[in-house]
């Protein structure tokens, strides 16, 4: 769902409140967090979605490690595991299931994580995720709500998994740029979260559906920040400008560059094809960091220690909440 749109419905909700209750939806946050020790906080999250590859055990790894990914967003260690099943029993075998759930599985053990249960439905079209409890110790807890004027943005994984996917879908993707995507969908947060936590850092997010530009928004205005990007630092997987470039844009990331409109002061300081590209829906993408410039270069090298692509790509800014200033 655009995240405009989700924001009309959460408005509508009820409030909640609690003491203990320190991340609920009142936020941009990646997972709810609930106190109830006072050394010791739950992280609960859900995402499931439809297949992103033909491979169904591939297909599971990928939505498991996306699942996962919003309570490493959190500086949290995932716990427990509950599937989530949608499934046309009567077109596809249940081998094929098989294969999606087996592909959970083996990502939510090399997590460290328990599955404990699930749910399944009978659905036209496959649909697979998880709902995920992670621990955190509170005063440990690493929220999108924190960043802080000075801090340096750091982006784990590359970006333009959407446009190469959808490139795929149209017979147009190299299929070494295809397999790239595919072992960065799969390839967990865990190291990214652990170093985090190892070196101190202001503030994260996971960049997922909403793209990068959706997310920092987020992060921007939760931390009542603004934020400077270079395009020409980011990441790119080999073959994304390329898509873009041949209109093979996924319907999402005109939905997300519709929300980040509004926050964005420049948008012409960057080519057409830029913009799509930093507005991809991701899936299963990398972690957004906020650091002091201070712990830069230490987190940077902390991530390489643990082959973990990162490249610092912006800063924040004392400025307009939610605004995100771009450079080429």
């Amino acid at each position: 769902m655009p995240p405009g749109a989700l924001a009309q419905v959460l408005c509508k909700l009820p409030e909640m409140k609690d003491d203990n209750l320190l991340v609920g939806c009142d936020s941009f946050a990646d997972a709810g967090v609930y106190r109830v020790r006072d050394d010791l906080a739950l992280v609960q999250t859900l995402d499931f979605f439809t297949p992103v590859v033909d491979d169904p055990y591939a297909y599971g790894q990928i939505a498991a490690a996306n699942a996962l990914s919003d309570v490493y967003a959190m500086g949290a260690k995932p716990l427990t595991v509950m599937n989530i099943v949608c499934f046309p029993s009567r077109s596809l075998g249940p081998e094929v299931l098989a294969e999606i759930l087996k592909g959970g599985a083996d990502k939510v053990l090399e997590a460290g994580a328990l599955i404990v249960g699930g749910h399944s439905v009978e659905d036209n079209e496959p649909k697979y995720g998880l709902s995920v409890t992670g621990t955190v110790h509170p005063d440990k807890l690493i929220t999108n709500s924190a960043a802080k004027d000075g801090d340096v943005l750091v982006l784990t994984k590359p970006l333009g998994s959407g446009l190469i996917l959808t490139a795929a879908k149209a017979e147009m993707a190299a299929a070494g740029d295809l397999l790239a995507v595919e072992k960065a969908m799969k390839t967990l947060n865990k190291d990214a979260a652990e170093v985090m936590a190892e070196v101190g850092v202001h503030a994260a997010t996971d960049i997922t559906g909403f793209g990068l530009l959706g997310h920092a928004r987020e992060l921007a205005l939760a931390s009542g920040v603004a934020l400077e990007i270079s395009f020409g630092r980011v990441p790119l997987f080999s073959g994304a400008l390329r898509a873009a470039g041949m209109g093979l844009v996924p319907a999402g990331a005109y939905a997300n560059r519709e929300y980040v409109a509004e926050g964005l002061a420049n948008p012409e300081a960057v080519e057409e094809r830029a913009m799509d590209v930093l507005c991809d829906p991701q899936t299963s993408g990398g972690l957004l960091i906020a650091v002091s410039e201070e712990k830069e270069k230490e987190l940077l090298a902390a991530l390489k220690g643990r082959n973990v692509e990162a490249a610092s790509i912006g800063r924040v800014l004392n400025g307009k909440a939610g605004t995100i200033t771009l450079t080429p």
